[in-house]
């Protein structure tokens, strides 16, 4: 008898609360609304668009001559960065995809503010095997999330950039290399 008065109670108040559902996130507002990302862009068009080294030749630089870059390379002690030159949200995180001389490679990129603007901008060591995909002689399709895709057209100055910024391997004469 107390157990039938102990599961009847028992039942009585859990009855009281329903259980946990789908449904029930519909009733209240969990977080608040967060702002949509920034509307994509049209994808570039790079015909005529070309790689040259900046005036203190610290970069390689892509894009139209005298029109602002779409991207650029650089290198800080062995470590290549690269910038996607398109606005991007602020703190925002993506992959950089580039598709081409037989590879597809993707590179975490970072929205960083330079001056007033938010660009995309990312870094590798300049041995990691996967910037092969910017070193061959055909065209590389570069896409960032919101900022379109645009075609790298083909140019042997990237392959030469890399080389020269990846450390030199301890033993090695960098001599003998130009020999």
């Amino acid at each position: 008898m107390f157990r039938t008065i102990a599961l009847g109670a028992l039942l009585l108040v859990t009855a009281c609360k329903p259980p946990a559902s789908d449904e029930y996130v519909t009733r209240e507002r969990i977080a608040a609304e967060r702002d949509a990302p920034r509307a994509p862009i049209d994808s570039p068009d790079t015909e005529g668009a070309v790689w040259a080294y900046s005036q203190d030749r610290e970069r390689l630089l892509y894009g139209k001559p005298g029109a602002t870059p779409l991207m650029a390379l650089a290198c800080e002690d062995g470590v290549l960065r690269y910038t996607r030159f398109v606005q991007a949200d602020a703190h925002a995180k993506a992959v950089l995809a580039l598709i081409g001389n037989g590879h597809v490679e993707r590179f975490w990129i970072d929205a960083e503010q330079d001056d007033e603007a938010w660009i995309w901008r990312g870094r590798t060591p300049a041995d990691d095997p996967r910037l092969e995909v910017l070193t061959g002689p055909r065209t590389v399709e570069a896409t960032v999330p919101g900022g379109g895709s645009i075609i790298l057209n083909p140019s042997r100055l990237p392959a030469q950039f890399i080389t020269d910024c990846a450390p030199i391997p301890d033993g090695q004469d960098p001599e003998e290399d130009q020999a």
